[in-house]
């Protein structure tokens, strides 16, 4: 992946604007909300908001161009300032860029990013050996990223995410908003239907701040032991089958 494209402020097309009511629904009995599909990612945002207390609601935030364009929209639409909540999976095996880019954002916006982690590097050697990521990176991902999400899902009705559709056949058919069975709470992914030079279009209208290793050609960003230079997820367990680490679905 090349550096960022430019791109002018005519070709940012989310707002904060106020979002189109979608009919209250906070149990399971839905499984998804169609009508989120006709709002706009802002939309997407405030419907979470008008559905859930904020204290409710977290941002999953890995750091990468995604994060940039959300933190953004909570943060105009004064959400942060309500209580809605971020949050970041620290495997303890992050690049230096993104640990640089979170302290940051947690200074630039006047937030704390929670920090979850599973069980330390050394416990996880001691029980499993060294280098886990190379012999099983499935058991890896599980240790230190699906299960403190688990932890902190459990305190939550809904939670955000970056997923698009195009970044990889897993994700085609992710709804802008719906009911995760796997974690048992509400799902928004208000960025579906975004591409990558509608991200970027974004990030260069507003100067946002972002993770320098997308111009390094890291379209995807993880940990530093799994993550190489490549477009969509290429560069994500390279020499795998594997493109998810299980937070989205099967790793």
């Amino acid at each position: 992946m090349s550096a960022r494209p430019r791109t002018s402020q005519a070709q940012v097309g989310d707002g904060a604007g106020p979002a189109t009511a979608v009919g209250t629904t906070t149990t399971s009995a839905s499984p998804a909300a169609p009508e989120a599909e006709t709002l706009d990612a802002a939309g997407v945002l405030a419907e979470l908001e008008r559905r859930f207390a904020p204290e409710r609601i977290g941002l999953a935030c890995s750091f990468q161009m995604e994060e940039a364009v959300l933190l953004d929209l909570l943060h105009r639409s004064g959400a942060l300032d309500r209580g809605v909540r971020v949050f970041a999976l620290d495997t303890e095996v992050l690049f230096a860029e993104t640990y640089e880019l979170w302290r940051s954002e947690e200074q630039r916006l006047g937030i704390t990013i929670e920090a979850r982690r599973g069980i330390g590097l050394a416990e996880q050697a001691a029980r499993h050996g060294e280098a886990l990521w190379e012999r099983d990176p499935t058991a890896c991902c599980g240790l230190r990223k699906v299960a403190p999400l688990d932890q902190v899902l459990g305190e939550l009705d809904a939670w955000i995410t970056g997923v698009r559709r195009d970044q990889s056949p897993t994700r085609a058919t992710a709804p802008k908003l719906g009911w995760d069975a796997a974690h048992g709470l509400w799902k928004a992914n208000p960025l579906a239907d975004w591409d990558d030079t509608r991200v970027w279009a974004h990030i260069n209208a507003g100067e946002l701040p972002y993770n320098p290793l997308h111009d390094q050609g890291y379209a995807s960003i993880g940990c530093t032991h799994c993550t190489r230079p490549g477009s969509g997820r290429d560069g994500r367990w390279a020499d795998r089958a594997k493109t998810e680490c299980g937070l989205h679905g099967d790793g």
